[in-house]
Parts: structure tokens; C-alpha cells; sequence
């Protein structure tokens, strides 16, 4: 796996090439040579090339602009180590539409897009009960530790990273993934993890599901000595240093005062997961987990996933948050330091490999454009829907052809549409037509489109994000600048197509340090910490490895 130091030279390592809505992955001949000299140094390394622990690090919505404009408050053993000595590819996309914590994590851990890994969203409209469903309830388990509600990977359709390497080692490898919510906490430990767990919205405790064999033994004793129910009362997030508050990147009229918040009320535990103090929380216990398991003690590669947050607190406006998201930035980068060291004490330093990237979205402000004077408004979905169901009587006769709306997406009554033998696609282009001409609709893809429709680069994210047994008939695109509202599920949204910067730095065992500044998608991971495992990469991954 290692390849030659290049000594940070900036290479065009995946070329951008747009051959069937995929970026095809094209080895220069330099790069070419270098890894098969690498080859050769790793077969005769034998078992030594391989990682004892690979560990896996999504953070939601970190941004490299962000990243880099901190850079002169973080220490020396968190970011700052990771970009100097790791291969930094630093145009990460996703390659689907719609991007949220949920189908983020699906994507990293499957390698490829939710039309076939199966997780559209965190939530979804269900069409049988026509109420929005969570993507990992699942009724049938019970929670564990401090946990609620039973959950699993149901809706996952495909194989994981760690699903791959448990089927590689007969179920011998130990496999965990935490995160402050289940979604990625689940998506990203896969079917065959000895556990996932996250932080209960209720009961503030680390939590799991019965889908999973037990709970933790390091998990039950941090619950029961390090119980963040009882120490939260008396937690106060302010920032980290001096430099934080004095430090300021962001464009404001005037210098944000100093912070101090503290964590009261029934939101407690869901505010708590938009602070910096939720990521010490996560590798505090990410710590225990490597301290108190037997994870890289053998010959056996072994797999931890872990999820951060680095959006704005309570989702707030940056402008209202700007010193809080730089002490996040500070902080998660001492937490990335603190665990690094943790796990080089426990396995050696040089014997873990790391990855670490984002979930490429941010949550979208709702500013006041009118007042500056660039376009604007709001498309109220509900009224939309209303306006399409009396077009479609009008040709088509009395009924309620609409039966539902979630978001922008509309879904349409296939019982009645069937019943009345209309044809699906005739009916689909009309109301694509009429949606078309409303204002504030910048296009409309219909479930024909996206099966059978021609293909463009806009249409492939799209069609990406895309599951007929789960999406809408029809998805509605916003112009951007316009905020939607669907009075159904109370849902408002503004919308900006501007791409979010974010990285994906690998880093330890078998990597050099190397920059690529071309486009890359997160899907590529899984193949290539497949190949750094010596293991299959999972069932729907098609990629090549990156190196």
C-alpha cells in the first residue's frame, strides 16, 4: 500500500472525467510507477503492511475553508499532522443530490449512492402510513444502555466496510462505530458490527439497539461513572483559549463577544449535540472503547467508525455563532490529537490508518435577500400539489391524484392512476409541464425521467439520490435564493446550489504525504481501505481504489 514520498507536491492523482455520471479514475504513468514499486515493497513487508486498527472519521458539514483559516490555533498533533503527513485530496464531492447526515454515512461506509445502497435521507415519507418515517427505526428491536427506541440498518440494502472485513475474518475482527445520533452511529457500523451506539435525544446516555448482540461492557461502565445526565447541569461551553475569542475569520460589522452556554430544558441533549463539548464527549468514549477492548491487540485487523459535528450551534446563523464555530474547529482539532495518541499507545505508532472527510453539506441560512435586492421567494409546496391535483381533474377526472407531500417531493395515488388505467408517463410529463411554469421551480424530475430519462451531470446526482420504492413521484428543484415551504410536515427551507469545500485526508499506516487538487468522490474511500485491509470491498462498490 505505500506508495513513494512525494514530498507534498500537488498532483492531479483522479483525473475529472465525466463518462456515465461517474468520475472515472485515471492513473497518470508517474503515479503508475510509483505504485508498483510500492506493490512489491509491500508483498515482501507480509502481514506488516496491513493496519491492525483502520479508523474512520466523519464530520458533519466541516468545511476546508473553514479548516484551513483556524490553522494558527490548532496544536501540532490534530489537523496540522494529519495535512502534513497524509494524502490530502482536497476537492471531495459526493456523487448524489441532497446530501444529509444519513445517506452520508451510507455512502462512505457502501461506496456507492443511495439508488442502490437504499438510504435516501434521514427521513422519508412512507407511503403505506403516508407519515414521515426516521431511516433506522425498527420496531421489531428494543434499545440498549440508555436507548428508547429499538433501531436498525434495515433500509441499508447492501454490504459495508465492516460488514466485509467481519465476512473476511469469520466474524473475528471487532467492529464499532459511535456518533452523536443514530443515523450515523448505524449506516456507518453496517449489518455485522458488535455495536453501534450514540447519545439518546431523551435520556442524554449512550445508547444502542438490541439489533446488536450487547451492549459494551466500556460502554455500561462510561454510563455509569462518566453519566452525562448528571454532569450536564454543570457543564458550561465557552471558548477553549484566549485566541479563540480574539481570533476572528469571519466577515461581521464588529468583534462577537465571548460565549457561555449552558444546557437546560427538555432540548438539552439535542443542543448539546450541536456543541463543540459533543465532540470531546465522542472521542472520550471512542478512547474507552480502544482502552478497555482487545481492538488491534492481534493480528487481525480491526475497524472503528466515528462521527463529529462541525455546524453551527442549535443551527443557528453563522453570524450569531461565528466564535462558537471556530472553539469548535479548535476543539475537534484536540480531540483528533487526543486520539491519535490513544491509539499509538494501544497499537504502536504507524499501525493504524485513518481517514477523515465530511458530510459536503451545511445547513442553509434563511437571510433576508429582498432587502439587498437579489431574487427571491417562497414556493409553498402545499399550494403547488393543490394546484396539480385540480389540473389533473380536469383532464383526468374527480379524484385525489395527489396523496402526499414530503419536502419538495410529491407522491402521487398509484392505486387510483391504476385503477383508472391512465397512463403513469402521460400523466407524469403533464404535470412536469405544469410545474415547470410556476414561479420559483428551477426543474422538475418525475420517477420516469430518472429511470429512463437522457443523462446530464445535474440529472446523475439526482438520479443518484433516487429510490422508487422510498422518493416521491416527482421531485421539485428550487431556484436558488427561493425558500420552499410544505405546510404538511412544516418544512422550510432556503436553497443555494453553491458547492461546500471539503476534504478527504487519509492518513498512518501505508500512506505518504501527497495533495490532489482534482475533483474526487467520497465513494472512493471504501474501495480503498477495502484494498489497505487486503479485503473485498463491499457488494455495490464498483470503484478502484485511490491508491
Amino acid at each position: 500500500m505505500k506508495h513513494k514520498k512525494r514530498n507534498n507536491r500537488v498532483l492531479a492523482h483522479p483525473i475529472y472525467n465525466k463518462d456515465k455520471g461517474r468520475y472515472a479514475l485515471l492513473l497518470l504513468l508517474p503515479l503508475m510507477v510509483s505504485m508498483v514499486g510500492a506493490s512489491s515493497a509491500t508483498a515482501n513487508a507480509g502481514n506488516g503492511g496491513v493496519p491492525k486498527v483502520v479508523v474512520n472519521i466523519l464530520i458533519d458539514q466541516l468545511r476546508s475553508d473553514y479548516l484551513s483559516a483556524f490553522m494558527p490555533l490548532y496544536g501540532e498533533g490534530g489537523f496540522k499532522k494529519m495535512m502534513a503527513e497524509g494524502s490530502i485530496y482536497t476537492q471531495g464531492e459526493y456523487p448524489h443530490a441532497h446530501v444529509d447526515q444519513a445517506n452520508a454515512a451510507a455512502t462512505l461506509a457502501s461506496g456507492t449512492v443511495p439508488s442502490r445502497h437504499g438510504v435516501v435521507a434521514d427521513r422519508w415519507l412512507d407511503r403505506k402510513t403516508l407519515r414521515p418515517a426516521f431511516c433506522v427505526t425498527d420496531r421489531q428491536y428494543s434499545g440498549l444502555g440508555g436507548g428508547q427506541n429499538g433501531m436498525s440498518p434495515m433500509h441499508l440494502l447492501v454490504s459495508t466496510i465492516g460488514d466485509e472485513l467481519k465476512v473476511a475474518t469469520g466474524g473475528k475482527s471487532l467492529v464499532y462505530a459511535i456518533a452523536p445520533d443514530p443515523q450515523a452511529a448505524i449506516f456507518s457500523a453496517g449489518h455485522a458490527a458488535d455495536a453501534a451506539i450514540w447519545i439518546d435525544n431523551a435520556t442524554g446516555l449512550w445508547s444502542s439497539s438490541s439489533y446488536y448482540s450487547a451492549f459494551p461492557t466500556w460502554a455500561t461502565a462510561y454510563n455509569q461513572y462518566y453519566s452525562l445526565p448528571e454532569r450536564l447541569n454543570n457543564i458550561v461551553w465557552e471558548p477553549c483559549s484566549d485566541l479563540v475569542g480574539n481570533f476572528n475569520y469571519f466577515l461581521s460589522g464588529e468583534m462577537q463577544r465571548p460565549f457561555k452556554h449552558g444546557f437546560k430544558g427538555d432540548s438539552r441533549y439535542v443542543d448539546f449535540k450541536t456543541s463543540a463539548l459533543v465532540n470531546e464527549e465522542v472521542t472520550n468514549i471512542a478512547i474507552a472503547c480502544v482502552e478497555k477492548s482487545s481492538l488491534g491487540t492481534d493480528g487481525i485487523t480491526d475497524y472503528l467508525s466515528l462521527a463529529y459535528y462541525a455546524g453551527n450551534f442549535k443551527h443557528l446563523s453563522l453570524n450569531e455563532v461565528s466564535i462558537e464555530t471556530q472553539d469548535n474547529y479548535v476543539r475537534l482539532d484536540r480531540s483528533l490529537e487526543k486520539l491519535i495518541k490513544s491509539i499509538e499507545q494501544k497499537v504502536g505508532a504507524g499501525n493504524a490508518l485513518y481517514v477523515l472527510t465530511s458530510t459536503g453539506y451545511v445547513d442553509e441560512e434563511n437571510a433576508e435577500l429582498s432587502k439587498y435586492r437579489i431574487p427571491t421567494g417562497v414556493f409553498d409546496v402545499k399550494r403547488a400539489s393543490s394546484l396539480l391535483n385540480m389540473y389533473l381533474v380536469a383532464i383526468y377526472g374527480q379524484g385525489e391524484y395527489v396523496e402526499a407531500t414530503y419536502g419538495t417531493q410529491i407522491y402521487l395515488n398509484q392505486k387510483l392512476i391504476e385503477e383508472r388505467q391512465i397512463n403513469l408517463s402521460e400523466l407524469l410529463l403533464r404535470a412536469q409541464d405544469l410545474l415547470l411554469q410556476m414561479s420559483g421551480v428551477k426543474d422538475v424530475y418525475t420517477s420516469a425521467r430518472l429511470i429512463g430519462g437522457a443523462w446530464t451531470p445535474e440529472i446523475s446526482k439526482i438520479r443518484g439520490g433516487f429510490a422508487p420504492h422510498l422518493s416521491g413521484d416527482i421531485l421539485i428543484e428550487v431556484s436558488p435564493g427561493w425558500t420552499y415551504y410544505n405546510a404538511d410536515t412544516n418544512q422550510r427551507q432556503m436553497v443555494r446550489d453553491s458547492y461546500v469545500p471539503f476534504p478527504i485526508i487519509f492518513y498512518g499506516k501505508g500512506v505518504s504525504a501527497a495533495t490532489y487538487n482534482m475533483p474526487t468522490t467520497v465513494d472512493y474511500i471504501a474501495p480503498t481501505l477495502s484494498r489497505a485491509m487486503r479485503i473485498r470491498a463491499p457488494n455495490a462498490c464498483s470503484l478502484r481504489p485511490l491508491f
